[in-house]
């Protein structure tokens, strides 16, 4: 992809190397504890004292946070990040005006290792996701690092890819799509994320201003780098498509590519799903 000089969208938050608000920490689990109650013996105190001293999840602290920064980014990865978010702003903005509608453009928030959102705490293990209820989108940039290094799948449209499936999340809740209930219904929702990810793709390509050719093979390559089936392959060495919430790898790939043909977003609503 050609992103170098592009411009960047404003609609970034990053929250890199800022605290979690209300003081929250990461979870101890059973190691640390059974560390806090040594450590609590070889000095002769109570556990919960040393437990007091690291702080109580539900307390709000008092010392003041400083703002995460709001702009575009300064390093390469967030510039690029936030390229490919203004493109897609570009993109779905003219695509909405054709219906005469508005586009109302997620933000984008930056973070390292864990975040707070209005759907609740989340970490990077989990990946990227929306947030519908504050409309933003939640990326640990690092993810592309395991993109590449544990699946396989390289490059900037690869990175790109997974920016606008989530994105595609932002628009269904923008076309009013309802929450899923069971794992079916999630299924459908996030190959219809990874279609209308392909149409943004197909637009980006009409003008020919930053794709390259080889760019939407990246993207199929990722696609079907993070299906579930794969996932679960290499997780627990077994799959069972019946958990399945994201889709096979044949099934993203497909999706993602019904996108980049067509570029269209009726080609993105067919409820079955399959």
């Amino acid at each position: 992809m050609r992103l170098a000089g592009r411009p960047q969208s404003v609609n970034v938050e990053d929250r890199r190397g800022f605290p979690m608000p209300g003081g929250r920490m990461p979870a101890l689990g059973c190691g640390g504890l059974l560390l806090v109650i040594v450590i609590a013996l070889v000095f002769g105190v109570d556990p919960r004292e040393i437990l007091g001293l690291l702080g109580d999840p539900g307390q709000v602290d008092t010392v003041p946070v400083p703002a995460p920064a709001s702009g575009p980014p300064a390093d390469e990865l967030g510039q690029s990040a936030s390229i490919v978010l203004a493109d897609t702003e570009r993109r779905w903005t003219e695509l909405f005006a054709r219906s005469g509608a508005r586009y109302e453009p997620p933000t984008l928030v930056l973070f390292t290792g864990a975040v707070e959102s209005a759907c609740g705490f989340a970490t990077a293990a989990q990946g990227p996701f929306y947030c519908p209820l504050d409309r933003k989108v939640y990326l640990d940039l690092s993810f592309f690092d395991e993109l590449d290094r544990r699946f396989g799948a390289s490059g900037d449209f690869a990175a790109a890819y997974v920016i606008a499936h989530e994105v595609g999340h932002h628009v269904q809740n923008l076309l009013g799509a309802s929450r899923p209930e069971g794992n079916a219904a999630s299924v459908r929702l996030e190959l219809q994320a990874d279609c209308l990810a392909g149409v943004w793709g197909n637009r980006a390509n009409r003008e020919g201003e930053i794709i390259d050719p080889g760019d939407f093979e990246e993207g199929l390559r990722a696609a079907s780098a993070i299906g579930d089936d794969r996932m679960q392959k290499l997780s627990r060495g077994r799959v069972q498509p019946e958990s399945f919430t994201h889709g096979s790898s044949e099934q993203r790939a497909r999706w993602l590519a019904r996108g980049l043909e067509s570029g269209e977003v009726g080609a993105c609503n067919d409820s079955e799903g399959d």
